[in-house]
Parts: C-alpha cells; structure tokens; sequence
C-alpha cells in the first residue's frame, strides 16, 4: 500500500488545480493560467482517450520551456484510456495501455490517469495492479532522433543538447533527465460507473493510488456534492479527492465549501472559430450534425478566473 500522497507543493491555501487539456495548446494555456497540473486527453467527445507520442513529447518540453521563463512548474499527467465508451477492457486493450503507460514514462510525464473496471461495476484489482505496475517501473530512455549538422550526428549527449538548460525538480518524475521515480497515478471518472462507491475507495486505497477523480456519480460535481463530502469524509487523508466534472466559475467555490475537498479538475475552455474560409456543410468527419467549425480550446483566462474563485487575488 502506498502510505505517501503525492509530495505536489500545495497552491495557495493548499489547494491543487488541474486542468483537463485536449491539446499542447490547452497545456500552454493553462500553465500560463496558473493550473498546478494538466491532464492531457485526446478524444474528449468520448470521455477523453489517450493523446498521441507526439502530443504528450511537445506539451512535456513546453510545459519545461515554460517553467524554465518562470511560469508555474506545471505537472504532466496523461491519460491512459484507448477508447471510449466502458471500462471493461480485453487482454490486447490491458497490453496496450501498459505499452502507453511505459511511453509515458520514457518521455518524462508526471503522473497517469487510469481505471479498469469488472462487468458487476467493481473495481478490476488485477488489472489495475498490471496498470499499476508499469507506472512504478524504472523507465528506458527512448533513443531521440539524429538530426543532420546537429551535435547527435558528432558523437553529442542528445539529453544535455535537448535540456542544456537545468529544469525545475518534478516531484514523482517518471523519466525524462530526471531518469525515474514513481508516476503519480490517478484513477479517473470510472470511479463514477461503480456499483458502491464508499468499497471502490478502500480499494483504491489499498491498491496505493494517490488519487481519485470523481463527480461523485453524478453529470456534473456539482449535482455530486453528497456523495463528495461523504467521500471526503471516508477517506481521511490517505486518498486524494478530486472534484471534476463541469467544474467552472460559478461553481467551484460551492464545491469546495459544501465538501472539504482541495482538487478541483475543469476545462476552462472557451469556442475557437474554424478560419476556414470554404467549409462544405453536407460532410461530416464524424456525428452528423455536429459543429465542425469550432474547436473547444483551453484559455489561461478562464484557469486564472477558476483558480481565483477559490484562492482570491495572487500576489
């Protein structure tokens, strides 16, 4: 069991804000906000899936980059998730999630989300300990690219040409040129699918994850106060509990006064008109009927507002 919460330096008032974001974009914008974490998702009209290699190696450098021109040291945590819909996952589903979870280390992340569930909505033990046990393993260093002209192709140490400039110490590194340590890991939303919440959490307990992210089953965190503060209440400082779900402005000073919770998951995202100038409105790329012509894209106004409804003006 891991007795030891996630060792993240509180915020202000010793509250953590993390921001689900569906872009290197969204990281950007909520490092600049003040968000104490992003989690990084594809596939948000799914519930969120797991972002592509590519995605999760330039927000982890510009995340860095930007922590390095004295912006908040935001964490990287990613989710692991390979498709949408339930939580039941087949054997070739459980290795590729542990493949991803071993890419997310190799490229230095911060922490995974995560959760398996069995078809009575219990918690899958034995697939979230395989799950659990590839965050906790020393990560292997992925081999980076040799460039023509540049110091790689001249015999150079690609990882100081690439971090020639000291980084902020991450707390629960998982690889990166920190070369290890153990992931923060969180279970997400599946939480909500359970059929008894209050045994799902002493589960997670048990297992050693450090957080819980949940509505507490509810749309939106809001509607799940009870359930929250009771969740709260059960788990007395050996889990985290991580209000999200339709967590905003309005809201987010309600939820943390009605349930004691100090981590709080919103989007703070804001519509981006397409600058397409020709747009053909009889094809769809996905659901017929869906807007096409906005991309949903995270602002650092809308974090900073967030954040201040709970922590007030920042010096």
């Amino acid at each position: 069991m891991n007795n030891t919460r996630d060792p993240q330096p509180p915020t202000l008032g010793g509250y953590h804000f993390e921001v689900c974001a569906n872009s290197v974009e969204s990281c950007i914008a909520a490092q600049e906000g003040g968000a104490d974490r992003v989690e990084l998702c594809a596939g948000i009209p799914e519930g969120g899936t797991t972002p592509s290699y590519g995605e999760i190696n330039q927000a982890r450098h510009l995340l860095d980059e930007g922590a390095r021109r004295g912006l908040k040291a935001t964490r990287l945590h990613v989710i692991i998730r390979p498709r949408g819909g339930d939580f039941l996952y087949t054997e070739l589903e459980l290795q590729r999630m542990v493949d991803d979870i071993r890419t997310c280390r190799e490229l230095g992340v911060d922490g995974v989300v995560f959760g398996c569930l069995r078809p009575d909505g219990t918690l899958d033990t034995e697939a979230n300990a395989r799950l659990l046990e590839a965050a906790r393993q020393r990560p292997t260093p992925l081999p980076l690219p040799v460039r023509e002209g540049s110091n790689y192709s001249q015999g150079g140490n690609p990882q100081a040409e690439m971090h020639s400039t000291p980084l902020p110490h991450r707390e629960g590194q998982g690889g990166g040129s920190a070369g290890g340590g153990s992931l923060s890991i969180t279970f997400h939303r599946a939480f909500d699918r359970c059929a008894n919440p209050a045994a799902a959490l002493e589960e997670l307990i048990q297992q050693g994850f450090d957080r819980v992210l949940t509505s507490g089953q509810q749309p939106t965190a809001e509607q799940g106060i009870p359930l929250l503060r009771q969740l709260q209440e059960q788990a007395l400082g050996r889990i985290i509990i991580m209000a999200g779900c339709g967590v905003n402005e309005q809201n987010i000073r309600r939820i943390q006064e009605e349930t004691g919770v100090s981590e709080f998951h919103f989007s703070a995202r804001e519509p981006l008109r397409s600058q397409m100038q020709f747009s053909n409105p009889d094809v769809y790329m996905g659901a017929k009927g869906a807007d096409e012509d906005t991309i949903l894209r995270t602002t650092a106004r809308r974090v900073s507002e967030t954040i201040k409804q709970v922590i007030g003006e920042r010096e």
